[in-house]
């Protein structure tokens, strides 16, 4: 599938309340509705932005967990509709009685949902959320080839290689990147690592970050729309408030792999020399 030629994309850098679910959804439709009023055709929301992301243990998360036809991923097909947009974001998911997945949705107009339960969980994650075992989906909607992943999941080269090779001209990736020390006059690292895996791959990423203090955790603010030679489309720099990126893109960059007359950043790889 050839994409379309241009793509406007909208990063909402929210900050959703731990536990406030209603709140939570009224924030989330509030921040999509914005986007699409100015234009973007794909809206991403943050990591958990349906829940809040520092549960003290899983019990709190199963409380405030949802099933995939719970009231939020209900809302976000009705606005989908409605609005004649893609929605990518972020909810805690629940598997059953004792589990619950760190989960992301993307949305279609026409009404379609597609799941990706995050794989690769960050510190106490791992003491709440059942890891996800399936690779990152391509989805092939109207506006192009689009997949999605988890925050962490950006930090394994292979793991973001795989929809590039599978066809995707843009990740879209929900995260909440908690803050922490960096040298003094340096970018946060978790943005950097962003634009190398979008030009060693040619492939646009929106990285949509939240804001906010929540039980003594601030965060990064880092969302990020990079293009597919790896530079900031919006958001080169932190914020650490609410903030709408928006960015026109032209796909058809992502569709073209070459990076001179004899390389291509594909068909160069030798994986027998990788094992």
């Amino acid at each position: 599938m050839i994409p379309q030629a241009s793509l406007k994309v909208a990063c909402q850098q929210v900050a959703p309340r731990i536990g406030d679910l209603k709140y939570n959804r009224a924030l989330g439709a509030e921040a999509i509705r914005q986007a699409a009023a100015r234009g973007a055709q794909v809206v991403v929301l943050p990591e958990l932005v349906q829940s809040g992301y520092v549960f003290s243990d899983r019990n709190e998360a199963l409380a405030l967990s949802e099933s995939l036809d719970g009231p939020t991923l209900s809302l976000w097909k009705t606005l989908a509709e409605e609005l004649q947009v893609v929605i990518v974001g972020g909810f805690c998911e629940r598997l059953d009685q004792e589990r619950v997945a760190n989960s992301a949705a993307l949305v279609e107009p026409e009404g379609r949902l597609t799941l990706y339960r995050k794989a690769h969980l960050w510190d106490r994650e791992n003491l709440i959320f059942t890891p996800g075992d399936e690779p990152p989906p391509v989805v092939a909607t109207r506006f192009g080839p689009i997949a999605m992943m988890i925050c962490y999941d950006l930090e394994f080269p292979e793991w973001v290689r795989l929809p590039a090779l599978a066809g995707a001209a843009l990740l879209c990736a929900p995260v909440n990147w908690p803050d922490g020390p960096r040298p003094l006059g340096e970018r946060p690292a978790e943005m950097v690592r962003v634009q190398a895996n979008a030009a060693v791959n040619r492939m646009f990423i929106a990285a949509c970050d939240r804001c906010g203090e929540e039980r003594g955790v601030n965060w990064v603010g880092g969302s990020t729309l990079v293009d597919a030679d790896g530079y900031p489309l919006a958001g080169r720099d932190r914020e650490s408030a609410e903030q709408l990126l928006l960015a026109e893109l032209d796909l058809t960059q992502a569709w073209h792999k070459s990076i001179s007359e004899h390389n291509h950043v594909h068909l160069d790889r030798r994986p027998a020399l990788y094992q």
